[in-house]
């Protein structure tokens, strides 16, 4: 049987093609900036990471109505785009056009609705069409100064939300970020996506990141009228990755129109439809997510 590659430290793409003195150097230089997330990163009480594996899937309406349902239930949260190439959570939180401020100490968040702390590349660029064309070390250097430069205070909740796959972004996010709680994985219930989604979860399990959980998005459609369930997609797909690759389900999210309305509006589904069954599900999952995270707590001081 063939053993899993090696993943590397992070610092090794970016200086083993150097020349030696300038790579002793920026090597220096990494370590630095490294000891600075780690100062940030103590303030923050739990960090997760919300990957797919999969586009399409819905994750950063997924992370950013996760968010406000933390900061509802009391917490100080943030959100870390770390969509390099298609940020998209300013959109969903209704804050585009700001612009982040930089001061003695770091650059200070946009904030969104509920007082959620907001890092995003669409809060840098000049226009909306401007496409960010990097390639692998210039994204994790930006990366890098998101999480070592931006004043983030302290928060009790930090969502980075990440772009599909199992490449740079993740990758950075997982390595650099000490004591990460855990990802969570969002899924639809299509096999297409079950397929990929596996993967995101073999992902975190070789970079022996925790997973909290599955959660299930599009599950079943509700009519707008009548208000009738349709399994049109399917249902049961994250239920079943979670039984197959043995990590938590969380719970699933109906499709329903008004979140993609609320999404392009700029305006947090949970905040204007609190009554709906989706919106009714965000809370239960996030709820879950606190308990999930309690329970490991008690689990690693029993030791």
């Amino acid at each position: 049987m063939v053993s899993a590659p090696r993943v590397l430290p992070i610092v090794s793409f970016e200086v083993m093609v150097m020349d030696p003195e300038k790579a002793v150097d920026r090597l220096a230089e990494l370590r630095r900036e490294e000891e600075k997330v780690r100062e940030r990163m103590r303030l923050v009480k739990h960090k997760l990471a919300v990957i797919s594996g999969k586009g399409g899937v819905g994750k950063s309406v997924i992370t950013a109505n996760l968010a406000v349902a933390l900061s509802l239930r009391g917490w100080d949260v943030g959100i870390l785009d770390a969509d390099i190439h298609g940020p998209s959570i300013p959109k969903i939180l209704g804050i585009r056009g700001e612009r982040l401020q930089a001061g003695p100490p770091g650059i200070f968040p946009a904030e969104g609705p509920s007082g959620v702390k907001v890092v995003s590349m669409d809060l840098i660029l000049p226009r909306d069409e401007t496409p960010v064309i990097w390639r692998g070390p210039m994204k994790m250097s930006a990366i890098r100064q998101f999480l070592a430069d931006v004043a983030w205070g302290r928060l009790d909740y930090l969502l980075v939300d990440l772009p599909p796959g199992t490449g740079d972004e993740p990758l950075s996010i997982l390595q650099l970020i000490p004591e990460m709680d855990g990802v969570i994985i969002v899924t639809i219930p299509s096999e297409v996506s079950q397929i990929v989604v596996k993967k995101a979860v073999s992902f975190a399990r070789e970079l022996k990141t925790p997973i909290l959980g599955i959660i299930e998005n599009m599950s079943g459609f509700i009519c707008p009228h009548c208000g009738a369930e349709t399994a049109i997609f399917k249902v049961g797909g994250g239920e079943k990755i979670s039984r197959e690759m043995d990590v938590p389900f969380l719970g699933r999210i109906p499709l329903d129109p008004r979140i993609c309305e609320a999404s392009d509006e700029g305006a947090p589904f949970i905040l204007g439809n609190p009554g709906s069954r989706s919106a009714e599900a965000f809370m239960e999952i996030t709820a879950r997510i606190e308990d999930e995270i309690e329970k490991r707590k008690t689990d690693r001081e029993k030791g």
